[in-house]
């Protein structure tokens, strides 16, 4: 913004004249010099300025300058204080929420806040491309017995942008769901299908034509054939208010609930201040959060819904804990009964701006999840944890699992 002083208005008073002392010595009088002609008059040319006249010229460019620099030196003092103001206006929202989430992970969870043995875990595409074996099933349902993990959704995708699924990506599929249903009853699969939406870039999936929304739906059926419990959709960056995501649920879902199958979800997070994603999306181009009314719109359309409640920038682990406490909370309120609510922890391990593995804890996670719950619905049902993803975890995030969340 251009800044501009308001000029000087106060009336200048001209100082007094001070006569000078007369002489009493006789005055010699001094021979006349014949005043130059002036300009077109035919006479010499006009001599230069006399040195009293460049003496006072002199004089008023010193003076302008230090008004000049006076100025300036105005200007950025007062630049400097509206930037000032302005980085306050911005830091201290932000200073204020991280100190709320940091107040958000204190206390105690509420007894009975633990597993409800209707957890899922996110499974890496190995698992029907053929690369996992029979030894691996069995230790995978070794696993899974100590632990409260009831669906698994496998990565079958991605679909293509024009929402087809090419047969050829999941060739052991079959093989694999027979298995699970045999080594571990009680367990569901679910076709994990995903696909990167042009919200973002040109590139991508876009829901907004009929005929990709229609593909989508086949697909559903496609992979319901070869014999999963459901379709698991995770279409990213998927931006809150999409009304053609909204009547895709609402399609796949009429397709699940005729073969009495499962339609679930990867949702983003909800907004941690009301209208956030429509401020970060207007300073990032990318606003990654849900308004909660919208999550709940996509909540009430599906059987589960699974907060991705990781790559969140918080830098410690009890601010990330807290904003799972936070996000744990915001969901519940919108999540209908009837619709399993599940929130996820970090099975992988990071270190970038979006996600900071020494803070992005599956501990502080369970920890942040039993305290949303323990204020919010202690006693829901159909709730659990997700965890992402099954090739990346460690040792270290299956005990902290099963010691924070099992039991």
């Amino acid at each position: 913004m251009e800044h501009t002083e308001p000029k000087t208005t106060e009336p200048q008073t001209p100082e007094p004249e001070t006569p000078e002392p007369q002489s009493s010595e006789p005055q010699t009088p001094e021979p006349q010099t014949p005043e130059p002609a002036a300009p077109g008059d035919g006479g010499a040319p006009q001599d230069p300025a006399a040195p009293d006249d460049a003496s006072r010229t002199d004089g008023a460019s010193r003076t302008d300058g230090a008004v000049g620099n006076a100025k300036r030196r105005k200007r950025f003092r007062r630049a400097r204080r509206v930037a000032l103001a302005v980085l306050l206006a911005l830091l201290l929202p932000l200073l204020t929420a991280e100190a709320a989430l940091r107040i958000n992970y204190t206390g105690d969870p509420a007894d009975g806040t633990y597993t409800r043995n209707r957890d899922a875990i996110w499974l890496g595409h190995a698992w029907v491309d053929g690369r996992k074996g029979d030894a691996d099933l069995t230790a995978l349902a070794r696993r899974l017995k100590t632990t409260g993990i009831r669906d698994l959704y496998v990565h079958t995708g991605p679909m293509e942008h024009d929402g087809t699924l090419p047969k050829s990506r999941y060739p052991r599929a079959r093989r694999l769901t027979d298995a699970v249903h045999r080594e571990m009853p009680g367990v569901r699969v679910q076709a994990f299908l995903g696909d990167v939406l042009a919200t973002e870039s040109p590139d991508g999936m876009r829901l907004a034509k009929a005929t990709t929304r229609a593909a989508v739906v086949d697909s559903a059926r496609q992979v319901l054939d070869v014999g999963y419990d459901g379709v698991h959709l995770d279409l990213e960056p998927l931006h809150s208010g999409d009304r053609d995501y909204l009547s895709l649920l609402d399609d796949v879902r009429a397709v699940t609930r005729a073969r009495d199958a499962q339609l679930s979800v990867a949702a983003h997070q909800i907004d941690p201040l009301p209208g956030f994603h429509s401020f970060w999306g207007t300073v990032t181009g990318h606003p990654k959060w849900w308004s909660q009314k919208f999550f709940g719109q996509v909540a009430r359309r599906v059987d589960q819904i699974a907060v991705m409640s990781y790559d969140t920038m918080q830098p410690l682990e009890s601010l990330y804990g807290g904003y799972v406490a936070q996000q744990t909370s915001l969901a519940l309120e919108v999540t209908p009964p009837t619709t399993h609510l599940l929130m996820g922890l970090p099975f992988y391990h990071e270190n970038r701006f979006g996600h900071w593995n020494h803070a992005e804890t599956v501990a502080a996670a369970v920890r942040g999840v039993r305290l949303g719950l323990s204020r919010t619905d202690a006693d829901r049902a159909r709730f659990g944890v997700a965890a992402y993803i099954d090739f990346a975890a460690t040792e270290e995030d299956w005990t902290a699992y099963r010691e924070g969340w099992v039991r």
